[in-house]
């Protein structure tokens, strides 16, 4: 198919885009497709900060979430070209104080184990959510980290495991992930633009603000800094840099006539490791598989290889169809937002020549409840946040608890609580009531009965039960949270710090 008729294919795409925004009350988004090394598409969408109406360009800046684990992954497939690792040797070969909760996981983990989410370990997203903790003193928490499923058994996704595989990949070469993926992968594609951090993304002329949308409003909301996990996505990037992403993958690790990757460990980044879970499985897209740091899926019975994110504020989705030579950049900042996916699967359906699918019907079904909850968009979200799940509203959880006034003296629970692996929980007593304080993150709580407290979980919108354990003396020993949403896992427990 030739550029103009491609081209031609996309009339009308304006059109959509712009109702997709209103559809789904989205800010601004950024909008890329290439053919081979052609750019048949490249423009900006809505605002890139509403309060001051300054638009979105083909330049601005907007995080890219896990979008970045293929750079991760990339990063990976290089070492392995130098010979300085390999796919199947144990992390523990590389990292002699690595360890897990599971002592099997800990002598046989590999990075493609961390790289493919079948490590064994649910989410456990707050104990780097919003955390002061280092990257190093993050991985060293692993051993305190239940699992919930057996080593290799299932696919789970995991942003600790692709924290720990980049910090692993710097550690091989002497330097940071960040520094790696700057030097060996930025750098010779011309992507000047990208950075590693919310904060360096606000020093840039062109950047856009984070959005929410609550009560039918646009709500502008703090960036959120997850430099800790960066590997697991923490990129900052705009249409033209990501434009050169994607050629590389097209043109198979290759840029300018340099084979920054060898071919063979691009297709071993491509190839199917683990089937996983899809929120649009159907008809379109009848199976789902993981690759490294790729979902790999056949779309309309066309290859279809590509990864999303979201975090605070910000989605992404980087897309490409290898046997068409197709690539497409979407980029939102708004928060939890589908528009990145109905806009690329038009695209496609576009530039296939098929009956475009109407996306936005089925994913407002799914959304309002309409199909089972194994089909939710989760697995496919950077943290345990309103994005990932589309939850009833908070006013709703609200109406399913009452507040009960205390059986004991406020003063009981009160306490600092600690976990090995989440770190420290503080419960303090405020003129209103409690407060636990976990990650610089204030948490309202209301009393319940039976020493349980429905605990506001402010960032999220959403409502959690912790549960206190007394010991002999009826004084607080311990607290139970649920802080992981999978199956088969247990309530974390934080255990009350002696003041003696």
């Amino acid at each position: 198919m030739t550029i103009t008729k491609l081209h031609s294919s996309l009339d009308g795409l304006d059109e959509f885009v712009a109702e997709q925004l209103q559809l789904w009350k989205g800010v601004g988004a950024a909008v890329a497709v290439i053919h081979k090394d052609e750019v048949i598409w490249q423009k900006g969408y809505g605002y890139r900060d509403l309060d001051s109406k300054l638009e979105v360009t083909p330049h601005t800046l907007f995080a890219i979430g896990s979008s970045t684990k293929a750079f991760t992954a990339t990063t990976a497939a290089m070492l392995v070209d130098q010979e300085l690792l390999k796919w199947d040797t144990p992390v523990k070969t590389y990292m002699e104080d690595f360890k897990m909760f599971d002592p099997v996981a800990t002598e046989r983990l590999t990075i493609r184990d961390m790289l493919c989410h079948r490590s064994g370990l649910p989410r456990h997203e707050m104990i780097w959510y919003n955390s002061a903790r280092t990257r190093e003193e993050l991985v060293n928490a692993l051993q305190y980290l239940e699992p919930n499923e057996d080593f290799r058994n299932k696919w789970q996704y995991q942003n600790l495991m692709y924290m720990t595989a980049g910090y692993l990949v710097g550690k091989l070469k002497e330097t940071s992930w960040e520094k790696l993926v700057q030097d060996h992968l930025f750098g010779p594609l011309g992507m000047k633009s990208s950075l590693f951090s919310v904060d360096q993304m606000q020093l840039q002329p062109d950047f856009a603000a984070p959005y929410m949308e609550k009560d039918g409003e646009h709500l502008r909301i703090p960036y959120r800094n997850i430099d800790a996990v960066g590997p697991a996505g923490s990129i900052n990037s705009n249409l033209e840099d990501m434009i050169a992403w994607l050629r590389l993958q097209l043109n198979q690790g290759q840029h300018d006539g340099q084979q920054l990757v060898s071919k063979e460990q691009m297709e071993e980044l491509y190839s199917p490791q683990m089937p996983c879970d899809s929120p649009f499985q159907g008809p379109e897209l009848p199976v789902s598989t993981y690759g490294l740091g790729w979902f790999i899926e056949p779309y309309r019975g066309h290859q279809l290889i590509h990864h999303g994110g979201a975090i605070d504020g910000f989605s992404s989705q980087v897309a490409f169809m290898p046997e068409e030579e197709i690539g497409i950049v979407v980029l939102c900042n708004t928060n939890g937002s589908i528009i990145p996916y109905t806009v690329t699967f038009n695209i496609m359906d576009r530039l296939l020549g098929k009956e475009p699918v109407d996306w936005s019907g089925k994913l407002a079904k799914l959304m309002g409840g309409e199909e089972s909850p194994e089909s939710e968009l989760t697995e496919t979200q950077d943290t345990l946040d309103p994005q990932a799940k589309p939850a009833a509203s908070t006013e709703e959880k609200e109406d399913e608890v009452k507040a009960e006034p205390l059986d004991r003296p406020i003063t009981t629970y009160v306490g600092i609580y600690n976990h090995s692996g989440y770190g420290e929980m503080s419960i303090q007593q405020k003129e209103d009531g409690l407060e636990a304080i976990f990650n610089d993150m204030e948490m309202p709580m209301e009393y319940t009965g039976n020493d349980t407290f429905s605990v506001l979980l402010v960032l999220f919108g959403l409502k959690i039960t912790f549960t206190f354990q007394m010991d002999e003396q009826n004084k607080a020993r311990s607290i139970s949270i649920p802080f992981l949403m999978e199956p088969g896992t247990k309530p974390i427990e934080f255990t009350k710090k002696s003041t003696e």
